[in-house]
């Protein structure tokens, strides 16, 4: 069967030459680098709102905090209120 996902193999050849990276590890590099911007924003907010309030951060200094990163991102999202964000994560 034929691998479909895309090949990118010139950036992998790029950081082993351009850094100390060996192939292994400038593959998972990529590889994270790619799973990060595949996030997509509900998944995004989850995230965000588990980290900050595993930092002891609450609720009203979280969701003003996720509003504000969230334009900041490679492809911003439409702007989300504070309540559109909390019924992200609470449904």
């Amino acid at each position: 069967m034929l691998d479909r996902r895309p090949s990118h193999d010139d950036l992998i050849d790029h950081l082993v030459r351009s850094t100390a990276l060996q192939r292994g590890e400038a593959t998972r590099v990529v590889l994270d680098v790619l799973a990060y911007f595949d996030e997509t924003t509900e998944e995004f907010v989850r995230r965000r709102h588990r980290e900050l309030q595993a930092a002891g951060a609450v609720n009203s200094e979280i969701f003003e905090r996720i509003a504000a990163e969230l334009p900041h991102r490679a492809v911003a999202p439409p702007e989300l209120s504070l309540r559109q964000l909390r019924r992200i994560v609470y449904g």
